[in-house]
């Protein structure tokens, strides 16, 4: 199933307006992979004006011939001439291409690999100042190779692109119409598999139900996406085996860096280093309680940010050899049994990431947060949710559940008496939410429809 063309909307304006520009342009695109990088350019490209070539892992004379049958469709007779090298291609190019032309590279990293020479000649042509050459689109899924060829200041290309889009997840509000789900907690379901990666929802589009989707594509050996994690990890990392591990302890339920540390055997000031790269990566996130400074580092929480990855470091890494002596169907059985611990978790987070997108209680809301630590009468206390208003005078704070024995009636007087507990409440006005999976919107009881509306 191909789905239709989702969010991106001002993505695409902006790709359009750089190929629209009379002035030859420089454009980049980055982000993990499956996100929907090639999709968004085979959509903005410019149909009759366009080259898009796709790099691979062959050698420099192999990828020359095939980018130059590529351009034989703009420029007649291109791919007769047998290119030596990048130089006298690339040459040809900026002198042949017709004004507006787009020459678009994807999985540019790909290409450097084997060609670490173009970014160099791509710069030399770009910084001639009078001469013509085609719109330039670059793109990639590595990201820590598409950042170091656009972002490092010692990069040829630092400071020449015009446009530098990072493609993140699609949010959780597309989920629904791309998977057609029956209702608005089906597709709260959904995400807390597939996360917001638009391949995976493609994917996922071709079973009859959820169950049979994870059976096949994620818990199967044979699956598409059995390994996916470790694709993604050689992508961007050069120690795939020690980030594979701190996401498999984190996916086990050790959040605080000294525990992650002692179960590696490993000095805590060892893993500053790969903890950032997964935190950069998007792979991982930092939490820490509300008010807290960025620089407590002791009362930081780390956890898998992915719903897929969560999902997978959850279910399918501890049960690797379980799946490969192919026992998938008990191991299913016995995901059900924790589906609703799992899908909560996922809930929590995309409450949080509602609240600044929705005027809860007609306010508007800054980042939320949960929060934990000694109450006012010094016993521990967790919440949910905190957020303070955009104008500093009221909280929000509030709890979620994912159980339809949920009731909102009562987790409302047990946040009404963690509220008389948190030693920064007093003095401003505090509003109390919950979020269920009944909830209506109204009366402070919010629930899926309203997490959907404002994630799109």
């Amino acid at each position: 199933m191909r789905l239709p063309f989702l969010d991106r909307g001002e993505e695409l304006i902006r790709l359009r307006r750089l190929v629209a520009d009379r002035r030859r342009s420089f454009g980049v695109l980055y982000g993990r992979r499956r996100c929907g990088k090639s999709r968004l350019l085979l959509e903005a490209l410019p149909a009759g004006r366009a080259a898009y070539y796709v790099a691979d892992d062959r050698v420099s004379p192999l990828q020359r011939a095939a980018l130059a049958t590529e351009l034989a469709r703009l420029l007649p007779g291109f791919d007769r001439v047998t290119y030596p090298d990048w130089d006298a291609l690339l040459a040809r190019v900026w002198e042949q291409a017709p004004a507006g032309t787009v020459l678009a590279i994807d999985e540019f990293p790909a290409l450097v690999t084997v060609a670490p020479e173009l970014p160099s000649l791509f710069q030399k042509r770009l910084d001639a100042p009078t001469a013509p050459g085609p719109h330039l689109i670059l793109a990639g899924s590595s990201q820590r190779m598409m950042q170091g060829l656009v972002l490092d200041r010692t990069a040829p290309l630092y400071g020449r692109a015009s446009e530098i889009l990072r493609i993140e997840p699609l949010p959780c509000g597309w989920v629904r119409k791309a998977l057609r789900t029956t209702g608005d907690r089906d597709a709260i379901d959904a995400f807390a598999v597939w996360g917001g990666i638009p391949r995976y929802w493609e994917l996922a589009a071709d079973y009859p139900d959820r169950a049979a989707a994870i059976s096949a594509l994620v818990l199967s050996p044979l699956g598409v996406l059995y390994d996916e994690p470790t694709r993604l990890l050689r992508d961007d990392l050069r120690d795939v085996a020690q980030a594979a591990s701190i996401l498999a302890l984190i996916g086990q339920g050790c959040h605080r860096l000294s525990e992650i540390a002692s179960r590696l055997g490993k000095p805590a000031t060892s893993l500053s280093r790969p903890i950032d790269r997964l935190l950069e990566l998007g792979l991982v996130r930092r939490d820490q309680p509300f008010g807290a400074s960025p620089r407590d580092s002791k009362r930081s929480l780390y956890r898998i940010g992915d719903p897929f990855l969560r999902f997978w470091f959850r279910f399918v890494e501890p049960n690797r050899s379980r799946l490969e002596a192919r026992q998938g169907a008990a191991i299913l059985r016995e995901f059900r049994s924790q589906w609703v611990t799992h899908v909560a978790g996922v809930w929590e987070d995309l409450v949080r990431a509602s609240i600044p997108r929705t005027p809860y209680f007609n306010r508007s809301w800054g980042a939320a947060r949960s929060w934990w630590g000694p109450g006012m009468d010094r016993v521990p206390v967790e919440v949910d949710v905190v957020a303070e208003s955009t104008d500093g005078r009221a909280l929000l704070v509030g709890e979620t559940e994912w159980t339809t024995e949920g009731d909102p009636h009562r987790l409302r007087a047990e946040i009404q008496q963690k509220v008389a507990r948190l030693p920064f409440g007093r003095g401003r006005e505090v509003l109390v939410g919950v979020w269920t999976p009944s909830g209506t919107g109204r009366g402070g009881h919010f629930g899926p429809r309203d997490i959907l509306r404002a994630l799109r």
